[in-house]
């Protein structure tokens, strides 16, 4: 399944791009959020409490803490999503 059939991947990037605050046009495919935007666990929470409002799921720390790229934010709502339907 690709990440384009299940989210709006724009509108995706840019909520991730809001909270990290940094242009959305940054947040590729590949860019690591932690080595490359230095997202620290204060912020990957923060993306966990927009993610958890915007599509009303449950993202635990740990859950979160594993979350790295895109495709990692898109894998765990894809997960989240079809348990809660």
């Amino acid at each position: 399944m690709s990440v384009e059939a299940t989210f709006d991947v724009d509108e995706l990037r840019e909520m991730i791009a809001d909270v990290l605050e940094v242009d959305g046009e940054s947040i590729t495919q590949d860019i690591d959020f932690i080595r490359d935007l230095g997202v620290d666990s204060l912020l990957a929470m923060e993306l966990a409490v927009t993610l958890e409002r915007h599509y009303r799921v449950k993202i635990e720390s740990h859950e979160i803490a594993d979350v790295r790229t895109l495709p990692d934010i898109c894998a765990l709502l894809n997960r989240k999503l079809r348990k809660a339907a």
